[in-house]
């Protein structure tokens, strides 16, 4: 107990001295986290839009391999990314193992299939229900589908929240195509970890708690947003739908 309440001192302490060597390790991590987040948005939304307006039966092969990707562990991800960017694999000629951007690569990885399952399934609880609606009120084919995915906003948002969630506590991955290095690629997770092995205990607790307070001040905000917009049911979606008909 001595020593968790010495870490939540140590934290506070960090926090409040603007340590640079911290700084520098939390902007990193949200850099990696961040960005890796917006690109599996990027690539995961339209892929589970597009999977999630087709019948599911057309799919279901894609499905099983989506659901897959969703529970593979940080450390085969890692190490697929690791042979792919190393001097032998495809990708070794662009010299990205052991940077931030290999850092990135690896957690958009992980994320992707989670924002992809997870939007997909949020397309299919909506697309049927509503896509009669407007279907009903003379929408084309092309306006149906638009009106399922804006129905089914909150559901991607929550597929966001949940991607991001995996990856800002990604440990696994980030070390064996980051290799950890001071100044370079030591994110929190990764420094925490190595002031575990070093007996530092009150410092890793401490980068532990900042780690938790940066991850819930985003994951608040995302979360009040997907609150804000959160439909208020069928007949919500039915005026809604009627509106934009």
């Amino acid at each position: 107990m001595s020593r968790l309440m010495n870490g939540v001192i140590e934290a506070f302490r960090l926090i409040l001295a603007f340590d640079p060597s911290l700084l520098e390790i939390v902007f990193l991590s949200l850099r990696v986290s961040i960005t890796a987040i917006v690109i599996a948005t990027l690539l995961g939304v339209p892929l589970g839009t597009f999977l999630g307006l087709k019948p599911e039966k057309r799919t279901r092969f894609l499905n099983k391999l989506i659901f897959t990707f969703m529970g593979m562990p940080p450390v085969v991800a890692g190490l697929i990314i690791y042979l792919i960017l190393s001097r032998q694999g495809p990708l070794g000629v662009l010299g990205l193992l052991y940077s931030p951007s290999a850092m990135v690569i690896a957690q958009v990885f992980l994320a992707s299939p989670i924002i992809t399952g997870l939007t997909m399934v949020g397309i299919r609880a909506q697309g049927s229900e509503v896509e009669e609606t407007a279907r009903s009120l003379g929408a084309g084919a092309a306006l149906a589908a638009w009106t399922v995915v804006r129905e089914s906003r909150i559901a991607t948002l929550g597929a966001i929240i949940t991607g991001f969630s995996r990856v800002v506590a990604e440990v696994g991955a980030v070390m064996i195509v980051g290799g950890n290095i001071d100044g370079r690629t030591r994110v929190m997770t990764t420094a925490i970890v190595l002031e575990t092995r070093r007996g530092n205990f009150e410092f890793a607790i401490g980068l532990g708690i900042i780690l938790l307070m940066i991850s819930f001040v985003i994951n608040s905000a995302l979360y009040n947003i997907q609150k804000g917009g959160r439909s208020d049911g069928a007949g919500s979606s039915t005026g809604r739908a009627n509106r934009d008909i």
